[in-house]
């Protein structure tokens, strides 16, 4: 199957209005099947992206994450060289950057007639970040087939597992540059390296019974705790996620069902209308029926008469001879 003619029509889709998704995926599925019903299939596949997908998927249509993904590259440089005011000027523009497109995705999604809640806005601006923070997050969010939001965390790979549409249609996202992604979240390693190799890490340890609570206080990992913190707030962004997914796909399952109850309801109606004119047919038949039933008693009637008089006059016929 030809990817690049399936990314074509998921594209065009997923940039439809989320109540319009599922009856134009079965209108361009249907356009299609007579000529190629492999490409049907899969077009009868695709998921209705995420509320804040579809608005990343807006922006992308217009090539407006241009900028904010070739953003990417300099904060990278900018983390690897340790260069604080470079960062801090990076990170600056960035945040004006994503502020700019969040407002203007939101004003896209609202002349469409879906104004975004502040959690979804939420969402697309840490997917936008997302897409910053490496090559391969950054060419999944210019593509247009995005599903889901994104989010980074930490120096983690950003994780874009069922996040498209037409995976094959975007090698970029799976096999591009091998620059490892740059956390852009609060974070500096510099500083975190002075902290840790401070002279309290010289000191001998003391034994557990000796240690007040003042000591267990500044033993503490502020560091430790900073990633404590990112999971959990990682976990919370995945279980929210999923929570998203099993929504979206209850609502797709929901709009098959309105669909094919209404498909069912159109049937009926025209298998009613069948049958109205079928028993007008049948009504005017029997009138017609009854009409030539009385004529041909007519006709028997007649023909009756006829013999009668035919025998009367051959009786007058022969008593006259």
């Amino acid at each position: 199957m030809d990817s690049a003619a399936l990314a074509d029509v998921a594209r065009d889709l997923l940039r439809t209005a989320p109540g319009e998704f599922v009856a134009d995926r079965t209108t361009r599925q249907r356009a299609v099947r007579t000529d190629d019903r492999e490409l049907a299939a899969a077009i009868g596949k695709l998921r209705k992206p995420t509320p804040a997908a579809w608005i990343v998927d807006l922006l992308a249509s217009e090539n407006a994450l241009d900028d904010a993904v070739d953003l990417g590259p300099a904060l990278r440089q900018a983390q690897a060289s340790a260069d604080p005011q470079q960062i801090a000027t990076l990170r600056k523009q960035r945040s004006q950057v994503v502020a700019a497109l969040a407002d203007a995705g939101a004003a896209r999604a609202e002349a469409a007639g879906h104004p975004p809640t502040p959690a979804v806005l939420e969402q697309v601006r840490a997917t936008i970040e997302a897409g910053m923070a490496g090559p391969h997050a950054g060419a999944a969010i210019r593509s247009g087939l995005l599903l889901r939001p994104l989010e980074s965390v930490g120096f983690e790979d950003v994780d874009l597992t069922d996040a498209l549409a037409v995976p094959d249609a975007v090698p970029d996202a799976w096999s591009g540059s091998d620059a490892p992604p740059i956390p852009i979240t609060a974070g500096r390693r510099g500083a975190r390296r002075s902290r840790d190799s401070g002279p309290a890490q010289d000191a001998p340890d003391e034994p557990d019974a000796r240690k007040s609570p003042a000591a267990d206080e500044d033993q503490r990992d502020p560091a430790a705790e900073r990633r404590s913190a990112r999971e959990a707030e990682a976990a919370a962004r995945r279980a929210s996620r999923d929570a998203d997914a099993a929504l979206d796909q209850a609502e797709s399952a929901l709009e098959d069902v309105e669909d094919r109850r209404t498909e069912l309801h159109r049937r009926r109606r025209d298998l009613e209308r069948q049958l109205s004119a079928l028993d007008h047919e049948r009504a005017d038949l029997d009138v017609e029926a009854e009409r030539l039933g009385q004529e041909r008693d007519d006709a028997e009637a007649a023909s009756d008469r006829a013999r009668e008089a035919l025998v009367v006059a051959r009786r007058h016929r022969r008593g006259g001879s």
